[in-house]
């Protein structure tokens, strides 16, 4: 399976067992922003996690009038292949992390156009930054607590290193800018 959205989804099953609308709420209000996600395209993503094996349907009793909705759960081979999933995330970060500095590298002649370029990217990035977290409620906060920890943690740590790496990067192609 080769859609990030679709492992998202299922990390929501896994966290909380739910229905369609429900998770496409929850994927919304964590990924939305980064990772735009039709509510339709939920029910598209279930019926893949499902012929999978991924995702089962859960029992359920009717509550009211009405059809009752279908509640989701994991399978255990759903949890057991979504931290494979994560695993191959976190090892394929390293070769993420190579791609802009590979490919800045094609400046080496040109260090003028590659200070501009650094320059440009350290304001977006910093933009970027001061964004990041914006646009949940309190409540939303509240319970994302633990969520939110996290990704500040990482963001944290992530912005820091990033712009000492911007720090290096202009150094190096200035000191080739007096070179030439």
């Amino acid at each position: 399976m080769r859609s990030a959205r679709n492992w998202m989804l299922l990390g929501l099953v896994i966290d909380r067992p739910s229905y369609g609308y429900e998770l496409a709420q929850r994927f919304q209000r964590l990924y939305g922003r980064a990772f735009p996600f039709a509510d339709s395209h939920v029910y598209t993503a279930l019926e893949a996690l499902e012929s999978r094996g991924l995702v089962e349907v859960a029992p359920s009793s009717p509550a009211g009038a009405g059809q009752p909705k279908p509640h989701y759960r994991a399978t255990a081979q759903g949890i057991e292949s979504y931290e494979a999933w994560l695993v191959a995330q976190w090892e394929a970060e390293p070769d993420r992390q190579e791609t802009l500095p590979r490919q800045l590298a094609v400046f080496a002649d040109d260090p003028e156009s590659a200070l501009q370029f650094l320059e440009t990217i350290e304001r977006e990035y910093l933009k970027g930054a001061g964004r990041a977290g914006s646009g949940r409620s309190s409540t939303e906060k509240a319970n994302l607590g633990l969520v939110d920890a996290l990704v500040a943690e990482q963001r944290r740590i992530a912005v820091g290193g990033t712009l000492q790496w911007l720090a290096f990067a202009r150094e190096l192609f200035e000191a080739r800018s007096r070179q030439a």
